[in-house]
């Protein structure tokens, strides 16, 4: 995730300088083609293009709209994931000083939900903090983060029947546990459900062809300085077709994704020094990006 502006504009220019270099060669042959071999279909009105980019627009504020939505649920999820967690390190401090397998086991939770949900190998952080006896439980589920989680209710559960925990208490644990359940099928939700094809192809090839028929329809007025006007206006509109597709996956390994290592990273931190052991250092932005 972009943290720093400056480094948001540098990658910005960065990620658009092959669209406006194609969008000006094409203007420059346009602007060519119409000043050296004039051609009666070549003067085109230019009121049938001005509605057509209205309405284009408004397409792609739908789409942008419902791929930032999809962003923003998969940022509120993960926050509720965070406060969860903690809630639940605070639970078993109070109530079980002497087990703290469980804290632990939920820090191996949030690495194994990132992994899950960006498809990435998380199996070392994972390893490293559970238990052998429950590394072995897990081993070769198919929902990693899932299998931890119950596991986690497992312990409980035994520490209820071992007198250590009173059931009121259970039962607010088991809330905690019950949210996390949900905020991670939340979170899979939005992996698992793409935006129909219509918000995720059409409007790119829309964009595409609206940019090819533009300069023709700006070429009368601005002559041999079309290239400059028609691509800036070309320009706006491939730039909000990449906002769209840029936010319409949070867990992409991309700088505009979710950062979900340096928010696992918080987790990390906080409930591993809460149980007293030695907790690794916050990430910070690189470049302007956090991970």
């Amino acid at each position: 995730m972009i943290t720093d502006r400056r480094a948001g504009a540098a990658h910005l220019v960065r990620e658009s300088v092959r669209s406006l270099l194609l969008l000006f060669a094409w203007d420059v042959v346009v602007v060519l083609a119409f000043q050296l071999a004039h051609r009666p279909w070549m003067d085109q009105p230019t009121l049938p293009y001005s509605l057509i980019g209205s309405a284009l627009v408004l397409f792609l504020n739908v789409r942008n709209t419902a791929s930032y939505n999809r962003w923003w649920e998969a940022r509120t999820l993960w926050g509720s994931v965070v406060n969860n967690s903690r809630s639940f390190s605070r639970q078993m401090a109070t109530l079980l000083p002497g087990a703290p397998e469980l804290t632990r086991a939920m820090v191996a939770y949030v690495h194994a939900l990132r992994g899950g949900l960006g498809g990435t190998d998380t199996s070392a952080d994972v390893e490293r903090l559970l238990t052998p006896e429950l590394s072995a439980r897990i081993k070769g589920r198919r929902n990693q983060a899932n299998a931890v989680l119950y596991e986690i209710g497992v312990g409980v559960r035994e520490h209820v029947q071992a007198g250590h925990i009173h059931a009121a208490a259970h039962a607010e644990i088991d809330r905690i546990l019950s949210d996390l359940a949900n905020g991670q099928g939340g979170l899979e939700r939005i992996r698992n459900t793409p935006l129909a094809i219509q918000f995720s192809a059409l409007p790119g090839l829309l964009v595409r062809v609206f940019c090819l028929v533009l300069p023709l329809s700006m070429v009368q007025e601005l002559g041999w300085i079309t290239p400059f006007g028609s691509t800036l206006v070309g320009f706006l509109f491939v730039a909000l077709d990449k906002i769209g597709a840029d936010l319409e996956n949070p867990f992409a390994h991309t700088v505009h994704a979710q950062p979900m290592q340096s928010m696992c990273r918080t987790i990390e931190i906080d409930l591993l020094q809460a149980i007293g052991d030695p907790a690794p250092e916050p990430l910070a932005p690189v470049r302007g990006v956090l991970p």
